[in-house]
């Protein structure tokens, strides 16, 4: 797997493959179609999405309608004025109302847009910017996935192989006090040694943004459709109040 990193790892080895302890549960597994665990929005600041990202850079409008969001495919539909119909989820307001926490893996496999000015991603989010980006990526940039612990700053873009418009690949988060590890396609690619601490709490967003084209290109005048999917999303936590194997420094 050719991969290289524009901003690599702050001091210190990547970890080693993949070695989840033998003590972990599977607390969340992802169903869309879920009014329990998921929530549609029409704002972004009710997802607690990204403030360094404010609406002015985005053509797009979440709207609460199952089509765009609950299958698992995020659709965005052009409007004749411009912007965007697009799908959101979050668990924030939700009936279950499900957190990530220290020491929490994720997994997703996601189908990465082919349009340019589509801008997925999956987000674990608190008030206040206190979140951590599984994933966002950019179509113009077809080889590269960003990755950013917006807790205790920390980002990488990794150019990789197997990332390119229409692909599918399984991306994994670990969300540890001390350090948040990112892994793509099975292998580790990022350890920013920052983590997110010990009292973090955050919940998961879902959807599929669209540029204004400040700081990525708008979508072509022809396109009117876009789409990325989530085949699966699930969130692995120790057993009996353990520790996952990278919730130490590396």
């Amino acid at each position: 797997m050719g991969m290289s990193m524009d901003e690599p790892s702050p001091g210190g080895p990547l970890p080693g493959p993949r070695r989840f302890p033998a003590a972990s549960d599977v607390v969340f597994t992802a169903d869309f179609a879920s009014t329990a665990q998921w929530v549609a929005v029409r704002s972004r600041a009710h997802a607690a999405d990204d403030p360094d990202h404010p609406d002015d850079d985005r053509l797009d409008h979440p709207v609460d309608d199952p089509r765009y969001c609950r299958s698992g495919v995020f659709r965005a539909t052009r409007l004749p004025d411009g912007r965007w119909h697009t799908g959101l989820l979050t668990t924030r307001g939700s009936r279950e109302g499900f957190t990530v926490r220290p020491g929490d893996v994720l997994d997703a496999r996601v189908r990465l847009p082919r349009e340019t000015g589509a801008w997925p991603a999956i987000r674990a989010w608190w008030d206040g910017g206190q979140g951590v980006d599984v994933f966002e990526y950019h179509a113009d940039n077809p080889d590269q996935m960003e990755f950013t612990n917006r807790v205790r700053s920390a980002s990488c873009h990794l150019h990789d192989d197997a990332v390119r418009p229409g692909a599918w690949v399984d991306v994994r988060t670990e969300f540890g006090p001390r350090c948040v590890i990112w892994s793509l396609n099975g292998a580790s690619v990022f350890a920013d040694h920052r983590g997110v601490g010990h009292a973090w709490r955050a919940h998961l967003v879902v959807g599929l943004a669209v540029s204004a084209g400040r700081y990525h290109p708008s979508p072509e005048p022809g396109t009117t459709e876009m789409s990325f999917e989530v085949g699966s999303l699930a969130v692995r936590r120790p057993s009996g109040g353990g520790r996952t194997a990278y919730a130490r420094p590396l």
